[in-house]
C-alpha cells in the first residue's frame, strides 16, 4: 500500500496519528520545493513528484473514512457499482427515510433534531459493533476476515451521511 510504505507505517485502519503527522511534517521539510531550486529540472520534478505524493498520502490517511476507503480498495473490495449495502440495514432505515422524508415536505426542528440524534446513535453503535474487526486487522493485517465486515460498516456508513446531507438541504430552506 503506497501511502502507508511513503510514511513507513503499517497498514491498519486504527492509524497511530501522531507517527503520520511526524512522518508527514518530516517528508514535507524533506521535499520541500524550495531546497531544490538550484538541482537539475529531473530532481525538481522528482522532488515535485513527492511532495504531491506527501500530501496526498496525508489527507487520505489522516481522514478515518478516507483511510477506510482506501484500504479496501486496495484490498479490491470497493469496487464501482459493485458495492451492496446489506438488504438487513436498508430495512432498518426505513422508518429513518420516511421520518426524513415527512421532513421535507412539513419541516419541524424538534423531529429534525431528534432525527439527527437518531442518526448519530446509530452510527456510534456501527462503529462499536466494528471495532473489534478494526483491532483485529491492525493486529493482523495479512488476515482478511474481518475486511467483509469493515466494507459493510464503511457503506452503512456511507449510507447514513447521505441521509445526515439530504436533511441538511431542506432544514436550512
Amino acid at each position: 500500500m503506497l501511502f502507508f510504505d511513503f510514511f513507513d507505517l503499517p497498514v491498519s485502519f486504527l492509524l497511530d496519528e501522531d507517527a503520520l503527522r511526524r512522518s508527514y511534517l518530516s517528508k514535507s521539510k524533506q521535499f520541500h520545493p524550495d531546497f531544490y531550486t538550484l538541482d537539475t529540472d529531473e530532481v525538481q520534478a522528482e522532488v515535485l513528484k513527492n511532495s504531491s505524493l506527501n500530501n496526498e498520502a496525508y489527507r487520505t490517511l489522516s481522514d478515518f473514512d478516507q483511510r477506510m476507503k482506501y484500504i479496501l480498495e486496495e484490498k479490491g473490495l470497493l469496487v464501482e457499482g459493485q458495492n451492496e449495502i446489506p438488504k438487513n440495514f436498508l430495512m432498518d432505515m426505513m422508518e429513518l427515510n420516511e421520518a426524513q422524508a415527512e421532513l421535507e415536505f412539513d419541516f419541524d426542528p424538534n423531529a429534525y433534531a431528534k432525527l439527527n440524534q437518531e442518526l448519530a446513535s446509530l452510527e456510534s453503535a456501527l462503529l462499536e459493533e466494528v471495532k473489534p474487526a478494526l483491532q483485529h486487522f491492525s493486529e493482523n493485517p495479512g488476515e482478511a476476515s474481518s475486511l467483509e465486515k469493515i466494507k459493510n460498516f464503511y457503506l452503512k456508513k456511507r449510507y447514513l451521511l447521505r441521509v445526515k446531507e439530504n436533511l441538511s438541504t431542506f432544514a436550512h430552506r
